[in-house]
């Protein structure tokens, strides 16, 4: 028998969300993923049992405010592959959600109030138009993922170095001239991935990174002149894979 709490439309042609959502019991798991959905009620934040909230692959081009009532969210929230172009404040009261995925969407920035997203693990914004990231980026401690692949980003703010616990970064297809000093002493960093960005040098403290493992650079126009000699030995001589 199946999970009532569970209600799973994904690719039923649905155009928008089905009256029996709001029904009891309440479910704990939704998933409106690939339905064609312009616009996403109100009454969404009505149904605070939520665990998990999948609205990717659909039509949105804004969201209710009321989706920062689901302070139930302990899951993950999707909301990739749409047409956003800005992100309600209120989802900062999301502060258990383990998991965000905004990425391929039109967003510019992300809000401020994200940093109050405390409880978030991954954080996945690739493919958007961010110029820039929010200051309170670093009040996410919990943080291990971070996704920014396909922005136009050009440094990271410093707030970076209070992500003690992050361990994959992933900045490829941005416009960085340089490897952000936010970055430096990062514990716990274990993949770096700067892929086709405008680097021409490299700083010496990427050695001095604890737990480093992976390091791709290729695909800039790095000048050997401006990487500190035997940074790349150095690296490949304790284990980590330096690609460029």
């Amino acid at each position: 028998m199946s999970d009532p709490r569970v209600r799973d439309y994904w690719r039923a042609g649905l155009g928008e969300v089905p009256d029996e959502v709001w029904e009891e019991p309440a479910p704990e798991v939704l998933i409106l993923a690939d339905n064609r959905l312009t616009r996403v009620p109100t009454s969404i934040g009505t149904l605070t049992s939520l665990r998990t909230l999948d609205l990717g692959h659909n039509e949105l081009w804004q969201l209710p405010e009321e989706l920062g009532d689901l302070t139930g969210l302990t899951g993950c929230l999707y909301l990739h592959d749409n047409q956003l172009t800005a992100l309600p404040a209120t989802l900062g009261r999301l502060t258990r959600l383990g998991y965000l995925n905004v990425g391929e969407n039109r967003l510019t920035e992300l809000p401020e109030e994200i940093g109050s997203m405390a409880g978030l693990i991954e954080l996945r914004a690739q493919h958007n138009r961010l110029t820039e990231l929010p200051r309170s980026l670093g009040g996410l401690t919990a943080l291990r993922e971070l996704w920014l692949r396909g922005n136009r980003l050009t440094t990271l703010p410093g707030s970076v170095g209070s992500l003690r616990e992050l361990r994959e970064l992933e900045l490829r297809d941005n416009e960085f001239g340089e490897v952000p000093e936010a970055l430096r002493g990062l514990p716990a960093l274990r993949r770096l991935d700067l892929r086709s960005n405008r680097l021409r040098g490299l700083p010496s403290w990427l050695a001095e990174l604890p737990a480093l493992e992976k390091l791709d650079l290729r695909w800039n126009d790095l000048d050997d002149a401006e990487v500190p000699p035997g940074l790349g030995r150095d690296l490949s001589a304790r284990g980590c894979v330096v690609l460029r």
